[in-house]
């Protein structure tokens, strides 16, 4: 057993992982942080900057470092261990007295169909965990009806850099844009979205929709699935039905200028919990539609249609499409944005020193 110490003047946190937005955010806006978050170590025989799979989800790890931190807060990343291997990282921790803290943002990964796998490590993890934190008051009560813990609700901070919040928007040329980003197609994209979609923005007069695509899925197409979608998709834009755009994955700098270029945002999700986009829609000024099933509804304010087995309801879709169009999405303020820091940094530490003492921090 490794001798302990609390830790003053203020935890050293192994996040994982650190570089990742959400995470840098979490401390903050200036000055020192209050506590030591500790950046992704490198990971063998990988590119500078990249930090998956975490060197700090290996038990051997845990063991030779345990001098150098104080908290393990495990965020993302953790897929491609097995339950038995994320229960040896549990009894490493165990073994060197050092807490694990987690905070469940996907209670249905969105890059999986089949969430078995899934939903055992996530049980994992939420057991052992010293504490837990979560995004919305509804994912709270999913983790205490799933797993019997109390988690700790803490909001998705911005997304965008605090510089790039409460600018000026232009005024929509040609009338409201409609985006549809289906990126590199991923498990929870529900694609039966387009139909109802190009039918619902062909009813609102002035209204053009833009499908986003990344060219590595598309061209060639990389399923015979894809092949359909893509071959609908241009029959659309050869038929000005809609604007289609094959791209590579887009840098952050260039997704807020394209976000930016919007009026709405359509999330298609079929399962998911919390959304980042929504979260950086609220920054930069677009609205958003969304269906109805996870947790972002609860995140920010979002225009919800129904989903059923069959897909995407038209009506609602329609409804809800119509209200994002014809209003200006309240965008957040530099101020809001720069407070809700300060308060996730003070909540964070209370966190991280509860997870160590068992004594809330003063």
């Amino acid at each position: 057993m490794t001798a302990w110490t609390v830790p003053t003047p203020r935890p050293r946190i192994v996040s994982v992982p650190a570089g990742h937005p959400y995470v840098r955010h979490l401390d903050l806006p200036d000055g020192p942080g209050l506590v030591d978050r500790l950046p992704d170590p490198p990971v063998p025989g990988a590119p500078a900057g990249t930090w998956w799979p975490h060197p700090a989800l290996e038990p051997a790890w845990v063991r030779d470092r345990a001098a150098t931190f104080d908290v393990l807060h495990v965020h993302f990343g953790f897929e491609h261990r097995t339950t038995a291997e994320l229960d040896e990282l549990v009894a490493a921790l165990a073994e060197v007295d050092r807490p694990l803290v987690l905070t469940v943002h996907d209670l249905t990964n969105p890059h999986l169909a089949d969430q078995a796998r899934h939903d055992a490590q996530l049980g994992v993890l939420v057991r052992a965990a010293a504490e837990v934190l979560t995004l919305t008051e509804g994912a709270a009560r999913a983790v205490r009806r799933r797993w019997g813990r109390n988690a700790t609700v803490v909001p998705h901070p911005h997304v965008a850099p605090l510089g790039q919040i409460g600018t000026a928007r232009t005024a929509p040329v040609g009338g409201a844009v409609v985006g549809l980003h289906l990126k590199s197609l991923r498990a929870n994209l529900d694609l039966r979205v387009v139909e109802p979609l190009v039918a619902a923005v062909a009813g609102l007069p002035g209204v053009r929709l833009r499908v986003g695509l990344h060219r590595e899925v598309a061209d060639p197409p990389a399923t015979p699935e894809t092949a359909v979608l893509v071959q609908r998709l241009r029959r659309a834009h050869e038929a000005a039905e809609l604007e289609l755009r094959l791209h590579d994955r887009l840098p952050d700098e260039d997704l807020a200028t394209d976000l930016r270029a919007l009026d709405v945002l359509v999330l298609p999700y079929r399962h998911g919990t919390h959304s980042g986009m929504v979260e950086l829609c609220h920054d930069l000024g677009t609205a958003v539609v969304a269906s109805d099933v996870g947790r972002w509804h609860e995140q920010q304010e979002v225009a919800t249609y129904r989903t059923t087995a069959s897909g995407p309801d038209p009506g609602s879709l329609r409804d809800a499409l119509a209200r994002a169009a014809g209003r200006r999405a309240g965008a957040a303020s530099l101020a809001e944005r720069t407070a809700q820091r300060t308060c996730l940094a003070r909540t964070h530490d209370e966190v991280y020193r509860r997870a160590v003492t068992g004594v809330p921090a003063a």
